[in-house]
C-alpha cells in the first residue's frame, strides 16, 4: 500500500501518541523496530502516520514500550476501529484543507471550549456574517470558493447543533463591536448569540474591556477535549494558518490560560445583559 499523502488529524493524532510511548520508553526507532519485527523504516512511517495500523499492531507496539495506560490505548484503538468517512471530506479540494482540520476535530472531541478576539466563533455564525468574514480577505476570494467556505461553516454549525456537544465560548468584547458587513448584519448575529446562549449545551462568556490585565491569548484558540486526556488537543488560529498542538507541557499551558480567561469572564446572565445592551446601542 503506498503512503498517505495527506494523513487526517485523527490519524495523525495515532502517529503522535505512538511517537510518544516510545520516547517515553526511551527506545529507538531501531531498537523498537527490532522488538516489534518489523523494518525501522516502518517505524517512522507509522509515526508520521504515512501508513496506519490494525489494533493488534497498535496493542504490540504499546507493549514494546511497556506502556500501561489502558484507558488511552483503548481511546487510540477506538479512532483506528473508525473507519467513518466524514462529511467535510465532500469538501477536500474545494477549501483549505484547514477547514476541513477543524471540522474533524469537533467531531471527535468529547467537548469544546473556544477563546476569540477578531470575529465570531465560526460555529455560531450566521450565514450573513460568515459571508462577510470570508468577504473581507484579501486578495479578494473567487465568488464560488466564497460561496463554497460560507456553505461549510454553516454546515459544521449545523453539525454541532445536531450534536449538541458541550461548547463553552469566550469572547472578548471587541467581537461584539466589530462590524463584518455593516450594523444590521451585527444586529443580526448578536441575536442569534443570545439564542445560542440559551441552549442547555453552549455556555457563552464575554471578557469585557474594563478587566485589570488581558488573560493572556492574543489569538483565537480552540481546546478540544479527548476522550482521555492524553487526547486533548490546542488548535491555535493565525494568519499564517491553524497550528494543532498536543504535548503535555502545551496542553497545560493552555489550559492554565483558559483558566485565568474564564476567571476574567463575565457571567452568563452578565453577558447575555452585555451583549443585549451592546446591540442596542448599534
Amino acid at each position: 500500500m503506498p503512503p498517505r499523502v495527506n494523513p487526517t488529524v485523527r490519524q495523525r493524532r495515532i502517529g503522535s501518541e505512538l511517537r510518544k510511548m516510545r520516547e517515553a520508553a526511551g527506545l529507538s526507532t531501531s531498537a523498537l523496530s527490532k522488538a516489534l519485527g518489523i523494518d525501522r523504516t516502518q517505524v517512522s512511517q507509522i509515526e508520521a502516520a504515512k501508513v496506519g495500523v490494525s489494533p493488534e499492531r497498535l496493542r504490540s507496539f504499546a507493549a514494546a514500550c511497556k506502556c500501561m495506560n489502558e484507558p488511552l490505548i483503548d481511546a487510540l484503538e477506538a479512532i483506528v476501529l473508525d473507519r467513518s468517512r466524514g462529511w467535510w471530506e465532500e469538501y477536500r479540494g474545494t477549501i483549505p484543507d484547514a477547514f476541513l482540520e477543524i471540522a474533524e476535530l469537533e467531531k471527535s472531541a468529547r467537548s469544546l471550549m473556544l477563546w476569540v478576539v477578531t470575529h465570531m466563533p465560526g460555529p455560531c455564525q450566521t450565514i450573513n456574517y460568515a459571508s462577510s468574514v470570508f468577504g473581507r480577505l484579501v486578495p479578494p476570494l473567487p465568488r464560488h470558493e466564497l460561496e463554497a467556505r460560507t456553505t461549510f461553516r454553516m454546515q459544521r454549525k449545523a453539525d454541532l447543533r445536531r450534536a449538541q456537544k458541550p461548547i463553552t465560548y469566550f469572547i472578548y468584547e471587541s467581537v461584539l463591536w466589530t462590524r463584518f458587513g455593516g450594523t444590521p448584519i451585527l444586529r443580526e448575529q448578536l441575536a442569534s448569540l443570545i439564542e445560542d446562549s440559551e441552549q442547555s449545551w453552549v455556555t457563552v462568556r464575554v471578557v469585557p474591556f474594563d478587566i485589570d490585565t488581558f488573560p493572556g491569548a492574543v489569538e483565537n484558540l480552540t481546546y478540544a477535549f479527548g476522550a482521555v486526556p492524553e487526547l486533548d488537543t490546542v488548535e491555535v488560529e493565525s494568519s499564517r494558518g491553524a497550528l494543532h498542538l498536543d504535548a503535555a507541557s502545551e496542553l497545560s499551558s493552555y489550559r492554565s490560560i483558559f483558566e485565568r480567561t474564564e476567571s476574567a469572564a463575565l457571567s452568563e446572565d452578565e453577558s447575555r445583559n452585555l451583549i443585549r445592551r451592546i446591540a442596542l446601542n448599534l
